[in-house]
């Protein structure tokens, strides 16, 4: 089984960042965090391929710099990462950022997608509809339990009065709430791979 999380490195919120003030975007540092978001997606990934015999695969799109945030998931456990870097990317919408995350996924060939619910940089929240749409993939939104039954999802979601209970078959993407799951921390053994 394989597994991909989309995993967006970030500008730390703790310091301050600038704007390019032809183009109003970020300006990113060489030094980035993996987004706090996307943490609960690796670790609900990491679960799942721990239960199941499953590789994790990180898919990034944005400035590499010094790959911090990326180095971070993969010393929590992930098995490898797609960096897509290229300065014509610069500043893309949320849309551009879809097509080229799902043409990385597919390229892949995944049974599964775990993303966050929004990036908390942007808070656009569509890129994970987006990449399931472009994948022909079932989306499930605000999970916070994600079980995998015998090649089925079982996916407790945050609804509108409370808490629903859905289930499909994978091939599936799941995008993650904050807190769904408490992500580990990175290994000392995993920092120095």
């Amino acid at each position: 089984m394989k597994i991909a999380v989309c995993a967006k490195q970030i500008p730390d919120p703790a310091t301050p960042y600038t704007l390019d003030p032809e183009h109003h975007y970020v300006v990113r540092p060489n030094d980035q965090v993996l987004d706090d978001t996307d943490r609960y997606g690796v670790e609900m990934a990491l679960q799942i391929a721990e239960a199941n015999e499953a590789e994790v695969t990180l898919v990034s799109m944005g400035p590499a710099g010094s790959l911090q945030g990326i180095r971070q998931a993969l010393a929590m456990g992930a098995d490898k990462a797609i960096v897509v870097d290229d300065e014509a990317l610069r500043g893309s919408a949320a849309l551009v950022t879809a097509k080229v995350l799902a043409a990385a996924i597919a390229k892949e060939g995944v049974d599964l997608v775990i993303t966050g619910t929004e990036s908390t940089d942007g808070y656009t929240g569509v890129v994970p509809q987006q990449v399931a749409a472009l994948l022909g993939l079932p989306c499930l939104t605000f999970a916070r339990k994600v079980e995998l039954i015998e090649g089925t999802l079982k996916v407790e979601r945050l609804s509108a009065t409370g808490y629903d209970v859905v289930e499909c078959p994978l091939p599936a993407l799941v995008a993650v709430t904050s807190g769904a799951v408490e992500p580990r921390y990175p290994t000392f053994k995993g920092i120095m791979a």
